[in-house]
């Protein structure tokens, strides 16, 4: 079973630049093998193939002078955006004919240079947990990050991400054993209802924990303070 766990990364001024490139160069290269394969699909010629996108939109890339800086930053980075478009295009492929259950999945889109959200995916070849409490990533160095809590084992990867707010953010995908529940000693009913979120066969009750009323509560006091705020104001 895979879990994840987040954390709050603290980068100084030249990892934030090294991220900022990290971030634009996995944007171009999924944007760039994104438009081969739609070309390729308005000229009625054969889906490309991944390695093809590799060798023209990575290897031979680099090599040009548009696209020199992109030997700036770990081949990790530019490797992650083509596995995701691939997944991305599996995913559509596969709701398009009915193979895959749940709502619709849209085509892959291209990526704005100005999304407010953006991320990089490491494997574990490319990042390290330090002894003294830092991250590496390569190619960018080691960052800062607040630990809320302890990792259960060796994470297999990280994402790295920006957000909205210019916040960035560690995020670990573990690998950990599915718990498993003891066996009880006697069996037991359940009555979900509305006044109590559950009624047990032998009278205990449990009550609601009433998400929509707190809710509730949190968007009167958040309407409040926006009431109190001058519009177009960057608060």
């Amino acid at each position: 079973m895979q879990l994840r766990y987040n954390y709050r990364a603290y980068p100084d001024a030249s990892q934030r630049r090294a991220l900022a490139r990290a971030f634009g160069c996995a944007r171009v290269v999924w944007n760039d093998c994104l438009r081969d394969r739609k070309q390729a699909h308005a000229a009625g010629q054969p889906y490309v193939k991944s390695a093809e996108l590799s060798r023209l939109r990575i290897t031979q890339a680099k090599r040009t002078e548009e696209r020199a800086w992109l030997a700036d930053v770990s081949a990790v980075v530019l490797q992650q955006p083509l596995r995701d478009l691939d997944t991305a295009c599996k995913n559509f492929f596969d709701s398009l004919l009915g193979k895959r259950k749940g709502r619709k999945i849209g085509p892959p889109r291209y990526k704005p240079k100005k999304d407010t959200r953006q991320s990089i995916r490491l494997n574990a070849n490319a990042f390290s947990l330090r002894g003294d409490g830092t991250v590496y990533a390569a190619k960018v160095g080691n960052l800062k990050v607040k630990w809320s809590r302890r990792l259960p084992a060796a994470p297999t990867s990280v994402t790295v991400t920006k957000d909205s707010s210019g916040r960035y953010l560690l995020s670990f995908v573990v690998d950990t054993e599915p718990d498993v529940l003891p066996e009880a000693e006697t069996d037991a009913g359940i009555d979900l209802g509305l006044s109590a979120f559950a009624v047990l066969s032998d009278g205990q009750k449990i009550d609601s924990p009433r998400f929509l009323r707190r809710a509730e509560k949190k968007l009167r006091r958040l309407q409040r303070e926006l009431s109190r705020k001058a519009k177009g104001s960057k608060n």
